[in-house]
């Protein structure tokens, strides 16, 4: 039998059993949580609702521009024209690259995390979606990622741009900080990005749209939260 170390046995007296709490008493939890030597997540969950009342089940894709950022370092790559490369680099791009970055790609061999195209690239970049698609590279407008404002779109990616999407039982997640934000930001950044998945409820679910919140950091234990009557 697998013994729990002194951490996470530390870490279960502070945890709550089948009770929902405030997420100011949660966030606060979770710091305290958090005592490895790594600056861990602050990671909130949410179970929504997908049925809808005509047409198939929901599905919910966007972003979210968290206001005090993620902490999340992302390796930013800009697909454009060459008459664009200055540009790019200059907005602070990790690698910029033209017909060479679509070699690259087509290759498999590239390290970035993130991939920004112009509109003007995107028919050469298309038919490299079976490389980029599943490890959730394919650009795309309404992720940010398909842009003529280069210097706005990796400036946001590169702070605090999240991207969330649902998987087919309603779970989505979203890193929503670090451990060594304070709890004011954390909480700043948790209202924005509970509001922002609340204005995406189409109008065709009727009823409560957000059915579940928890809240953990990377190496913690899990806090369900007190739902809005809203929500």
């Amino acid at each position: 039998m697998r013994k729990n170390s002194k951490r996470y046995k530390a870490i279960l007296k502070n945890s709550i059993k089948d009770k929902k709490i405030g997420v100011k008493e949660a966030m606060e939890l979770v710091k305290k949580n958090s005592t490895t030597k790594f600056d861990e997540s602050i990671d909130v969950s949410l179970k929504i609702n997908l049925k809808q009342s005509k047409g198939g089940d929901f599905n919910l894709r966007t972003v979210v521009n968290l206001p005090n950022g993620s902490g999340k370092k992302s390796r930013v790559a800009v697909l454009c024209e060459p008459s664009k490369i200055d540009e790019a680099k200059k907005a602070g791009a990790d690698v910029v690259g033209s017909d060479d970055l679509i070699e690259k790609i087509a290759s498999g061999k590239f390290d970035f995390t993130k991939l920004i195209c112009t509109p003007a690239m995107m028919g050469k970049i298309g038919k490299h979606g079976k490389v980029l698609g599943p490890k959730g590279l394919m650009p795309n407008p309404k992720l940010g990622t398909v842009s003529t404002d280069l210097p706005k779109s990796v400036k946001e990616i590169k702070t605090g741009l999240v991207e969330i999407r649902n998987d087919k039982d309603g779970n989505l997640a979203s890193t929503i900080g670090r451990k060594s934000f304070s709890t004011e930001k954390l909480l700043e950044n948790y209202n924005f990005f509970i509001e922002s998945v609340k204005k995406e409820k189409p109008d065709t679910i009727k009823g409560e749209f957000i059915k579940g919140i928890y809240l953990t950091s990377t190496m913690g234990i899990s806090y369900k939260l007190k739902l809005d009557k809203h929500f």
